[in-house]
């Protein structure tokens, strides 16, 4: 893949954009040579192939194809352990989620005061994976939130539970909310809740899996079924 550059603005083909601050640095650390083909993105959205004339002017060419899934997919993801809950920030990010939403459960463990003021470090993973993977989508990283809360929130809502009894499996709906529960799992009340709210349930097998992989092969199974891999 070429070398990515983020700009904070609209894109335009023929245009010439400047790269700033971390990027301009980033250009330098790369050692990007003069009529070096490279893609420019905006977050919103937007790629462009473009030539590199120096760090003041990258002209924009054609736009490149879209790497996004067709369908919305939002993680609603129980805060775990900072380390494990950043891995999945990060994969997440690369398979395609169009949000990530840190979940309050009843069995959360993480006390407040751990994951308050995060947001800016889990913007930059998520930035970083979105450089890294070619996607020209910055995923939204929502605010902390209690389980009844987002469960309540309307479109399609698929809860992850290894002890479930599955719904029919199927492409999901767009857009769609997942659900990963922390590793003592969902609470009885939370599992009510869910039916309550007509959540569809998943498993992912015969196996009980970490919170953190559980995300990352839910997101990536439901990322499969819609884009036919």
């Amino acid at each position: 893949m070429r070398n990515r550059f983020f700009i904070d603005g609209d894109l335009t083909p023929g245009a010439g954009v400047a790269l700033q601050n971390d990027e301009r640095h980033h250009a330098r650390v790369l050692r990007v040579r003069e009529g070096e083909e490279v893609e420019v993105f905006n977050g919103r959205g937007d790629s462009y192939l473009a030539k590199y004339e120096s760090s003041d002017v990258i002209r924009l060419m054609q736009r490149t194809a879209s790497r996004e899934s067709p369908t919305a997919i939002h993680l609603a993801m129980s805060i775990i352990q900072l380390d494990k809950f950043e891995l999945v920030l990060q994969k997440a990010t690369e398979l395609g989620v169009r949000s990530i939403i840190p979940l309050i459960t009843e069995r959360t463990e993480v006390k407040p005061e751990r994951y308050r003021g995060k947001e800016d470090r889990w913007r930059k993973i998520m930035f970083e994976a979105v450089k890294q993977s070619g996607r020209a989508l910055i995923p939204t990283l929502g605010p902390a939130a209690r389980f009844d809360e987002v469960v309540a929130r309307p479109g399609a809502k698929i809860i992850f539970d290894a002890d479930a009894e599955a719904t029919a499996i199927r492409p999901p709906d767009n857009p769609t909310t997942v659900f990963i529960g922390p590793e003592g799992g969902w609470s009885d009340d939370e599992l009510r809740t869910a039916r309550d709210h007509r959540c569809l349930f998943q498993t992912l097998g015969p196996r009980r899996l970490r919170a953190e992989t559980a995300a990352i092969a839910a997101t990536a199974i439901l990322s499969a079924r819609n884009e036919h891999i």
